[in-house]
């Protein structure tokens, strides 16, 4: 992180498996995006509210995850329609704790975002044998059907709401890379509040004060944006130009 990373410290830890009751796999997502320079002020504000995950001393942890999606992009493309009910598919390994998951997420036509998951010795680029099965269980769609394309690697700090039912994570340093393409965005926060329907959240609070609106970004479709030119993005104009402004200081 080229801005903000000394303000993890302000935060008093808390370990993974005090952070396993608030796993909030159904959940409401609220996701804000920003310019690393604003970071450090964020995490000043809002230290007194939460905890930080801190593994074998690290306060900022790198992930690596592979989507799936069919070769004409349907689930990408259901994202841009704003379809609900729809579906993300994803190997995700957590680097640091070595842990590796195939990941379902289903957005409802309530606005709840459902995350199952089973774990996975590594990831892999087909879906087959137990992950194939569990696809097949808790989802429509057919694992024969969808390929490895783009890979997503950033870091994360993840902070856990002292007063209130609530994770929130922090990513930084997110690059995409695909068929010897590579994307960086260095300069982009994106933070996202996770909570059951009763929490409040001091963080979003926060952001309202500093007048930074709440605006939804898919780390997925932002990638599938930048590698492919065939994918249809109309309705993301607005969210490209506001990353470009975020970034460039333009709006195109």
């Amino acid at each position: 992180m080229k801005s903000g990373s000394h303000n993890l410290h302000l935060f008093e830890p808390i370990s993974l498996e005090e952070m396993d009751s608030v796993k909030l796999q159904d959940r409401t997502d609220t996701k804000f995006v920003f310019h690393a320079d604003q970071l450090n002020n964020i995490l000043e504000r809002i230290s007194p509210d939460y905890r930080i995950l801190e593994l074998n001393g690290k306060r900022a942890s790198p992930y690596e995850t592979l989507y799936f999606d069919t070769p004409a992009m349907d689930l990408f493309h259901s994202h841009h329609r704003g379809k609900l009910n729809r579906y993300k598919v994803r190997f995700r390994k957590y680097v640091d704790s070595d842990l590796t998951f195939f990941e379902v997420k289903f957005k409802s036509n309530r606005g709840r975002t459902v995350k199952r998951r089973i774990t996975s010795q590594a990831i892999h680029t087909e879906i087959s044998g137990k992950e194939a099965d569990f696809l097949r269980e808790i989802s429509p769609l057919d694992p024969n059907s969808l390929i490895p394309v783009v890979w997503v690697y950033y870091n994360r700090a993840t902070l856990v709401g002292k007063h209130s039912h609530e994770r929130l994570t922090i990513d930084f340093n997110i690059a995409y890379r695909f068929n010897g393409k590579d994307i960086n965005y260095s300069e982009l926060i994106i933070a996202e509040s996770k909570q059951d329907r009763s929490a409040r959240s001091p963080f979003i609070r926060h952001m309202k004060e500093l007048h930074i609106r709440q605006g939804s970004i898919s780390k997925y479709c932002l990638g599938i944006m930048g590698l492919y030119d065939f994918v249809k993005r109309n309705n993301f104009k607005p969210k490209i130009r506001k990353i470009n402004k975020l970034i460039y200081g333009k709006s195109a």
